[in-house]
This record gives structure tokens, C-alpha cells and sequence, in this order.
């Protein structure tokens, strides 16, 4: 039995990374799909374009089992779909920045910087 394992360890490793490779390949598709959704119109028709081809070619690498071929499609959609990301990044940005100046350079004006001290009451009866 210990032969039988060592006699299929290659092969159990090349699956076991073709199942990997095909997982995150998966995620990825997945992750990427939702941001398209989401802020899709924050990026050119063109960076949208590569981006939906490059996850159809991963989709077909995936059905391929080739693990390479489904590793460098992965890499070609992490870096297509990086347009993405800067784009989210920024409208991030600018909302942010936005925010900070829409406040009023006065809001601190009420604000009481003060210490305080809890004083017992002695001299109290019990009534």
C-alpha cells in the first residue's frame, strides 16, 4: 500500500495543483464578474472589452484541464481586470476627498475642551 502511494504521489501533486489552479480561476472569474457589475461604468468600453475576453478565455482554459494554459489565462485576467481596481481605487479616492471638503472649516467652534473631577458628597444624611 505504501508503494502504491509512493507510486501515484506525482501524479496525486499534478492533480492536486490542476484542482488548485482551477479554483482560483474560478474565484477570480467570480470576483471579477461582480465588479464589472458593480463599477463597470468607471472604466473605458475598451478595458471592459479585455477584461470580458480575457475571462472567457480563462473560462475555456478551465474547461481545457491544461493547468498551465489555466494558470497564464489567470495572469492575463489579473492583469487585464487591474483597470478595474485603479478605477474603483480612485472613485474611492474622490468620494473621500470630497467628503473632507464639504466640511465646514468651523465645526470645531463648539467644541469645549474641559477636565473633570467626581466630587463624593460627605457630608450626605441617611435620611
Amino acid at each position: 500500500m505504501v508503494k502504491e502511494a509512493e507510486a501515484n504521489k506525482e501524479a496525486d501533486k499534478k492533480k492536486r495543483e490542476e484542482v488548485d489552479a482551477k479554483n482560483h480561476a474560478d474565484s477570480l472569474i467570480a470576483s471579477t464578474e461582480q465588479s464589472l457589475k458593480e463599477h463597470g461604468s468607471k472604466i473605458s468600453e475598451a478595458d471592459k472589452k479585455a477584461i470580458e475576453k480575457d475571462m472567457e478565455d480563462l473560462k475555456e482554459a478551465i474547461k481545457s484541464d491544461k493547468t498551465e494554459d489555466i494558470k497564464t489565462k489567470t495572469q492575463q485576467l489579473m492583469t487585464s481586470s487591474m483597470k478595474l481596481g485603479e478605477a474603483i481605487y480612485k472613485a474611492q479616492q474622490e468620494t473621500a476627498g470630497a467628503s473632507k471638503t464639504d466640511a465646514k472649516p468651523d465645526d470645531k467652534k463648539d467644541v469645549v475642551d474641559a477636565e473633570f473631577e467626581e466630587v463624593k458628597d460627605d457630608n450626605k444624611k441617611n435620611g
